[in-house]
């Protein structure tokens, strides 16, 4: 790198002002008290030893500031700045300074992202072990039953094989959701985007979960009755597993009688927003700021016993990502949650 120095150079000048007046006076005296005073050699003297005292003095100061930055920045390249070891090296000290500082207060950001990275890290692994153990040590338990002599037992036999299904398919659910945000966040799962029509979508997961709905006695409703289709343009079947998901959380999460609705809005000339609003829990505001994270649950305890993998809204976030598009949520704890996204509107 090459060295980029201050234009000014008032340090030198004063400097060389200084030896200048010193060396002139020096030597009109000697010559007026041993030669003839002439102010034309003076004139010439002064001039000569300006510009030559200039000179030694600008290349001696630059040098010595130039050794003393240029270590500093080899000590910033072992750290692998990204900004300051890319420019050239520079001997302003304000410049200096607001180039360290800069560097400073990005290293600052990048050891707290790393702090919240590491905690999350660890939260995930927990969450995952304690989501896979779950299953396996139930499946474990039924299968070593039967090995112990419950075999024997017909019905015994068909109910813990049933629960060990059950237990397996939960295991399923989790490891294929898995893949799935995993495919999400690399790129590698593609969409097909395709023109639909939006409320016929959310008719048909209406009727997909008309059962599951029924068990808690939660309706199923639009806010309005759409006469006319809304044609939107996005993967028909991730979005339905979009709908699905968010649905099945507020059913999940819904009081008995309650209800969920769906409404859907043109927001501005190409974007529609879809909104699923429910009467149920509603989430705390806390826990608003993660809801998306993987395994994250706002009910530590009652969720895992309606089952899921725990990975539902997490996949919701991907999948609209991947669309790029917005997703939103708003809820008032005991008044119950609304999730809404955007999609394209086909032209």
């Amino acid at each position: 790198m090459q060295p980029k120095f201050k234009k000014s150079y008032r340090f030198a000048v004063k400097t060389s002002l200084y030896l200048t007046i010193y060396v002139t006076l020096l030597t009109s005296v000697f010559l007026f008290v041993f030669y003839s005073f002439n102010i034309w050699y003076i004139l010439v003297l002064a001039v000569s030893t300006f510009i030559f005292s200039f000179f030694v003095t600008q290349y001696r100061v630059e040098r010595f500031i130039y050794k003393r930055v240029k270590k500093i920045y080899d000590d910033l390249t072992l750290l692998e700045s990204t900004s300051i070891t890319k420019g050239t090296i520079t001997t302003d000290m304000k410049t200096l300074t607001q180039e360290i500082d800069k560097f400073a207060r990005d290293k600052k950001i990048e050891i707290e992202s790393l702090k919240v990275r590491e905690q999350y890290r660890k939260e995930f692994l927990g969450n995952v072990s304690h989501e896979l153990k779950t299953p396996l040590f139930t499946v474990q338990g039924y299968i070593l039953t039967l090995l112990d002599g419950a075999m024997e037992d017909k019905n015994l036999r068909e109910k813990y094989l049933e629960r060990a299904s059950k237990g397996v398919e939960r295991l399923g659910y989790i490891v294929k959701d898995l893949d799935m945000i995993t495919k999400l966040e690399v790129g590698d799962l593609s969409l097909n985007p395709e023109v639909f029509n939006i409320v016929e979508l959310v008719e048909n997961v209406f009727d997909m979960l008309e059962m599951k709905a029924a068990k808690k006695r939660i309706t199923l409703t639009f806010d309005t009755d759409y006469s006319k289709p809304i044609m939107v343009n996005a993967d028909k079947e991730r979005i339905q597993q979009v709908l699905a998901n968010l649905m099945v959380n507020s059913i999940k999460y819904g009081q008995e009688k309650g209800t969920t609705e769906v409404s859907i809005e043109n927001l501005i000339k190409n974007k529609v927003i879809v909104r699923v609003t429910d009467n149920g829990e509603g989430i705390d505001k806390k826990d608003l700021s993660r809801i998306f994270e993987r395994f994250y649950r706002v009910d530590k305890s009652g969720s895992r016993k309606e089952g899921g993998s725990g990975l539902g809204l997490s996949i919701v976030k991907h999948i609209i990502e991947a669309h790029d598009e917005k997703i939103y949520v708003e809820s008032e704890y005991g008044v119950g949650s609304e999730f809404s996204f955007t999609l394209e509107k086909a032209k």
